[in-house]
């Protein structure tokens, strides 16, 4: 599975989870079975099941799940974070988080046949292997797929069917296929995946813009498919064909933010704001004390450690953009450290080179106590290198109440 190029960093920075990093690097060199499998129970403990993931068989298949095999050796320190691992060529492993959300949300049945369209290092195609009865999968960049294909195989993942071609076109000569899991983003959805699936059939597939993408859940219901809307998310684009089709292109010479202001929103019963990601103890609040419009976002925990976050990608790049230029406003309520001084509230941009790896990161903030509205105005450098960027809001294990409104992000050129 491919996601975003998020989450590149350090556990600690990210999420505060401190304990997670400290057990984590003590195994790198020569990690022992039973650290690994620990290290594993800890992350499905605290960052999969405490974030709201319910089924049983695909917990326990994340439990029994190596993502160590999956990741390159010089990242497994780093397999048992919640987090996405460059794979090389561009490409990522994507958080366990989101593997298990993408994977309960298809409901994986004992006798289901899915396609996987993006095998990426494997994992996803792994944690579905012992939930159904056969995975078809398909990936586009044959390194990866020559390499995911012998990892499959050493593990004896025997129900996994691994093929090097275009996932846009589908894999005709096994369908129809009870679900399809997408793990790469086109614009619209295929329709050779439309016309592979059985009528009762799911599609799991994350649509969008390069950097504004929501994750959808399609039914085939006579004939035609009846979409539900699940969460922003952000992933590498499906490349090929689905790429010649793209009509809206992103434009790094001009990086700016989606719904910085925090007036779009998706759900009315828990109304979330689109174009951020990965949100985590985030509520959309309204009312008369508004810097900006009707709504702002409120982060709240009470729990030391925990994450609270939400992201945003968007293109930058390095060899025309000089610096970002960054106001908000922001406002705190008794807000204090986590399990450690770092954990605190804060705005941070992170910069990412051609191939999604991390240059390095600026930060507004931290912020503590409480204050009622504020301004924050400030100007960062842009690495030389970086292409892409990510930008990250919350308490990232602090604890209190903090809110932002009316984002603005603008290049300054060369």
């Amino acid at each position: 599975m491919r996601s975003t190029f998020n989450l590149l960093l350090s556990t600690s920075f990210l999420f505060g989870s401190l304990c997670i990093v400290l057990s984590i690097q003590s195994t790198a060199a020569g990690q022992s079975a039973k650290a690994l499998r620990d290290a594993r129970n800890r992350m499905v403990d605290e960052e999969i099941v405490a974030a709201g993931v319910k089924d049983p068989r695909v917990i326990q298949s994340i439990r029994n799940t190596p993502r160590h095999e999956f990741v390159p050796r010089n990242k497994r320190k780093m397999a048992y974070y919640d987090m996405a691992l460059a794979i090389g060529n561009k490409q990522t492993i994507s958080p366990p988080f989101i593997v298990a959300y993408m994977t309960e949300a298809i409901s994986p049945k004992p006798t289901d046949k899915v396609l996987e369209i993006g095998t990426g290092s494997g994992y996803q195609a792994a944690v579905l292997s012992p939930l159904v009865h056969d995975v078809y999968t398909i990936e586009i960049v044959e390194p990866l797929g020559r390499k995911a294909a012998k990892v499959l195989k050493y593990l004896k993942y025997d129900n996994v069917h691994t093929k090097v071609g275009d996932g846009f076109k589908g894999w005709p000569e096994h369908a129809p296929y009870d679900k399809i899991i997408v793990t790469c983003s086109p614009e619209g959805v295929p329709q050779a995946l439309v016309d592979q699936l059985r009528e009762g059939g799911q599609i799991l597939i994350p649509v969008g813009e390069r950097y504004n993408q929501t994750l959808y859940l399609l039914t085939k219901k006579n004939g035609k498919m009846v979409s539900e809307k699940l969460l922003p998310v952000l992933f590498v684009p499906m490349t090929g064909e689905a790429e010649k089709k793209r009509r809206v292109l992103p434009d790094p010479a001009n990086p700016k933010l989606d719904n910085g202001d925090f007036e779009d929103t998706v759900g009315d019963e828990e109304p979330r704001p689109t174009g951020w990601y990965y949100q985590r103890q985030l509520s959309i609040t309204s009312g008369n004390d508004v810097p900006s419009g009707k709504n702002y976002v409120t982060f709240t925990n009470e729990e030391s450690g925990r994450g609270c976050r939400a992201l945003q990608g968007f293109p930058v790049d390095g060899r025309e953009v000089k610096q970002l230029q960054i106001t908000m406003h922001v406002r705190a309520r008794d807000v204090r450290p986590g399990q450690n001084i770092q954990q605190l509230p804060y705005l941070a941009i992170v910069f990412y080179d051609s191939n999604r790896n991390m240059l390095d990161q600026r930060k507004i903030g931290p912020w503590r106590g409480s204050f009622p509205w504020q301004r924050e105005d400030i100007t960062i450098d842009v690495p030389g290198k970086a292409r892409e960027a990510i930008m990250r809001i919350g308490l990232f294990g602090g604890v209190g109440e903090i809110s932002f409104d009316n984002i603005e992000l603008k290049g300054i050129t060369r």
